[in-house]
């Protein structure tokens, strides 16, 4: 195997994303505008490895906030063009802009009346002369050593749609939250999860006044599988919470204790959260307080939930 020759290969890989960036002009900004303005979905075609770079850019296009899906050139024509309607933007991708399926597949998406932007060599390729506007790539070298498998020229149509996809993404104001919508199994969608999303409520969730025996409220435990009871006072307002530990401590004090209402023996101005707040807020206060169950308030100071670090941890976070 030739070491060097896997260097070259990078090396000219790497040097057609850099020649891009010279390149680029106005069309790349009028074609991101149309993206971005497109009221339907942003369909991509393309052929061959032109098409699996396609598949990736729409991917990128779908998560990132602008609705987008792959429709391949040649099943277009038995059918899927009736997946292209005249809101749509199809974007168009072909090294030489001579392949012969695209070929056939844009003047149909003309005359349903989708605006075509194509990425391809040059403006002056055949689809070039059909597209509304043409990102030009310029003539690319392939690494290959017969100069023939594409190579270097799909890795710069990959990079020229993620700075198409990316650009678009960043005009919309797209944020962490709208990725972890669309990416509620990943990492991020994790870690940017609500409170209210893994919070424990209704009868998980047990609230006792003030003057509530111990006892009592050792049953709302037991029955909701929780280990601890928020306690809230006349107002409804949260006053304390009532914890294992707090009972470890009654007992080893006074063992006949259970009568006693929970309001004197319970922990006041406990740590609390709201609901929009992110679980990762919510674990990072269990850590610092060395606690295991944190009160959910809303804006009253109401109870509405408790965070409970096994829920948080079974949440992936």
């Amino acid at each position: 195997m030739d070491l060097e020759y896997a260097r070259d290969v990078l090396r000219a890989e790497s040097d057609a994303i850099r020649a891009l960036t010279d390149r680029l002009d106005e069309s790349f900004i009028r074609a991101a505008e149309l993206i971005r303005s497109c009221e339907g979905h942003l369909v991509v075609t393309g052929m061959g490895k032109a098409g699996l770079i396609g598949r990736k850019i729409s991917a990128t296009l779908a998560s990132t906030g602008t609705p987008s899906h792959f429709v391949h050139p040649a099943e277009a024509v038995h059918g899927d063009l009736g997946r292209i309607t005249k809101k749509d933007v199809v974007l168009a991708l072909s090294n030489s802009g001579e392949t012969e399926e695209l070929l056939r597949l844009v003047p149909k998406v003309r005359s349903i009346g989708a605006r075509i932007v194509a990425l391809t060599a040059t403006g002056q390729s055949s689809l070039g002369k059909f597209s509304d506007v043409v990102v030009e790539m310029g003539r690319i070298e392939e690494a290959c050593p017969l100069r023939l498998a594409p190579s270097a020229s799909t890795t710069a149509l990959l990079a020229l749609g993620d700075a198409l996809a990316l650009c678009v993404q960043k005009s919309r104001g797209f944020n962490q939250e709208d990725y972890a919508f669309f990416h509620p199994a990943g990492e991020l969608g994790r870690r940017l999860q609500k409170v209210a999303e893994v919070m424990r409520t209704g009868e998980r969730n047990p609230v006792v006044r003030e003057e509530t025996p111990i006892s009592e409220a050792l049953g709302l435990i037991t029955k909701a599988r929780a280990g601890a009871v928020s306690v809230v006072g006349a107002d409804g307002r949260l006053a304390g919470i009532f914890t294992d530990g707090d009972l470890r401590r009654l007992i080893h004090r006074n063992s006949n204790g259970l009568a006693e209402p929970i309001g004197k023996v319970m922990t006041r101005t406990p740590a609390v959260i709201h609901p929009n707040q992110l679980v990762a807020d919510g674990l990072r206060l269990l850590r610092e307080k060395k606690i295991d169950e944190l009160p959910v308030v809303n804006e009253r100071f109401e109870p509405v939930g408790m965070l409970d670090i096994q829920d948080v941890l079974g949440a992936g976070v």
